[in-house]
């Protein structure tokens, strides 16, 4: 269960000191911008997106230093779009300047271009100060819980009590609460969202903005432990773990790998009869995923196909707004009911737990439980996101069993990148053939990571277990079973079987010190069953606290998990 992490980690980082200030410079992004040790923005960047949110590929030309400065040559080609532009830093002891001076080439249709400026999800519940364009002042503050819209809108300078003070030229920017996609950020952009959108560019028009980071007084620097304690508490039953069936085109093989399997039917696409069957030809029981446009016939027609199968609980979602809407969830219960199907019916979310955390208001509420996505990779890339999302998993874990209100949460299929574009503003890619020949869902509208087979990813499912395992969460799933997204012939398939084998006893849950080593655990008559995961890059010492015994202590490699019987 060890592993290496040459595949897993970029080896291109470079750090750039001057002063009491450091960066990390990771290709085009500015990370972990800190003054005296403490990080006052995890990155800045500068963000090019399509008409339909798709991020333009970027490539960095040339980058140049001095004591006192730093410059990125960039160039966002792709999409339709070809931006040409420096990105520049100039520091001294008073302040750090970030400026983007660019030039777009041919007209280009987008929903955003500008910096972007991630703060730290450590704000949470910090007191700010925001300056808006007219110089009038407003106390404020980050939020705690997950905020479903802009926290803060209408930002020129925001002073953080003892914290960063940041000043925005060259655009009107506001806030969005990134913990909703799982970011561990807080981000300040441009262009606000109230502005129509997608908007031209002009060919020749250039765009130039700055930002301006004063640091705060005093040394805040963090000084992190090898050692680390994880604390576990006896909560309820171990949630139950599945996998969702594959999307690959044909042929693919039989996986009876997890204890249900996960099969999203897009009722608005031919092959989904054939979806089904591959689902229920694994063996396992089913938990049915609806995307239906409300047609009558289509609805009568999934109905009679699950009579007679194993399906545990069926959740329609609306194929437009991607939530399950009260007429969705009656025409469906509607048409269950008639086949002779008795399964609970459910309602959430099938994109992200933005959409339940905004949408409360549409998803119907008289069902027997919440269903609930999200990935890691929706914003960024890098492994440092896939890592530090896990500590936002757990809070999102946490939100979603409040906003579900006592009815049980029903968490996944986790994907590493999204399973498809639930902002698109254009029609996506859909197969057109009634069998699987094309495959269906995600092999057109998701995308494939080299990650999914790396040894570290195991270690990553165990900690995305142990963050998303809270009370109210009833069952986790994650990934495909075969297949470019799948976990079958991989290490994390390991890891999903470990999960497996921790059911049906009590589970046993803490938090993690920080976001690097993680525990879980299910307690049986026979005994207790702990998984123990380091995402960290060093070996780890872990004492682990379990009610009732002696403590645990386990030395974890970097990259891995162990199983541990006690």
């Amino acid at each position: 269960m060890a592993s290496t992490t040459d595949s897993w980690w970029r080896t291109d980082a470079q750090q750039w000191r001057s002063g009491g200030w450091s960066i990390e410079l990771r290709g085009d992004e500015l990370a972990e911008i800190s003054y005296g040790g403490r990080m006052l923005l995890r990155a800045v960047r500068a963000a090019v997106r399509d008409h339909g949110w798709l991020t333009v590929p970027v490539a960095v030309s040339s980058v140049t230093s001095t004591d006192d400065s730093l410059a990125l040559e960039l160039r966002h080609e792709g999409l339709g779009a070809l931006i040409t532009s420096r990105l520049t830093v100039a520091a001294d002891d008073e302040q750090l300047v970030i400026s983007w001076e660019a030039v777009n080439g041919p007209d280009f249709h987008t929903c955003r271009v500008g910096l972007v400026a991630l703060h730290p999800a450590a704000e949470a519940g910090t007191a700010a100060a925001v300056e808006h364009p007219d110089g009038s002042v407003e106390r404020t503050a980050f939020p705690t819980a997950i905020s479903p819209h802009q926290p803060i809108f209408e930002i020129r300078e925001l002073r953080i009590d003892d914290g960063a003070t940041l000043r925005f030229e060259g655009d009107v920017f506001e806030m969005e609460d990134q913990r909703n996609w799982t970011d561990a950020s807080f981000k300040t952009y441009s262009r606000p969202l109230g502005l129509p959108y997608p908007y031209r560019l002009d060919a020749g028009e250039r765009i130039a903005q700055s930002i301006t980071v004063r640091p705060p007084r005093g040394d805040a620097s963090e000084v992190r432990d090898s050692d680390a304690m994880i604390a576990l508490v006896e909560a309820g039953m171990f949630p139950a773990v599945g996998v969702e069936a594959s999307t690959a085109a044909s042929p693919v093989d039989e996986s009876d790998i997890g204890a249900l399997r996960v099969v999203e039917l897009n009722l608005t696409t031919p092959p989904w009869p054939a979806a089904l069957a591959r689902a229920a030809a694994d063996g396992v029981p089913l938990d049915v995923r609806i995307v239906t446009d409300g047609a009558p016939d289509a609805l009568d027609a999934v109905a009679s196909a699950l009579r007679g199968l194993d399906v545990v609980r069926v959740t329609p979602f609306d194929s437009v707004s991607h939530v399950s809407e009260e007429a969705t969830v009656a025409a469906a219960r509607a048409a269950l009911s008639a086949a002779g199907v008795d399964a609970p019916v459910l309602a959430g979310a099938r994109s992200h737990f933005t959409e339940l955390n905004r949408e409360q208001a549409r998803i119907a509420r008289d069902v027997a439980g919440i269903a609930v996505n999200t990935t890691p990779l929706f914003h960024t890339l890098d492994t440092e996101q896939l890592v530090e999302a896990l500590p936002m998993q757990r809070l999102i874990a946490l939100q979603s069993v409040v906003i579900a209100d006592g009815l049980p949460v029903h968490i996944g299929p986790v994907s590493l990148r999204p399973r498809f574009n639930n902002v698109a503003t254009s029609p996506e890619a859909a197969p057109t053939r009634s069998d699987l020949s094309e495959g269906y869902g995600a092999e057109f509208t998701g995308a494939v990571d080299a990650r999914q087979s790396a040894p570290e990813l195991a270690a990553w499912v165990v900690a995305s277990a142990a963050a998303l395992a809270v009370p109210g969460v009833e069952t986790l799933s994650w990934f495909e079973t075969v297949g470019p997204r799948g976990v079958e012939g991989t290490p994390a398939a390991e890891a999903v079987q470990a999960l497996v084998s921790l059911g049906g006893g009590t589970l046993l849950t803490g938090e993690s010190p920080d976001g690097l080593v993680w525990a879980v655990g299910s307690r049986a008559e026979s005994g207790d069953a702990l998984l123990v995961a380091n995402v960290g890059r060093e070996a780890r010492r872990i004492t682990v606290a379990v009610p009732g015994r002696e403590d645990v202590i386990v030395r974890v490699d970097a990259g891995a998990w162990q199983l541990v019987r006690v």
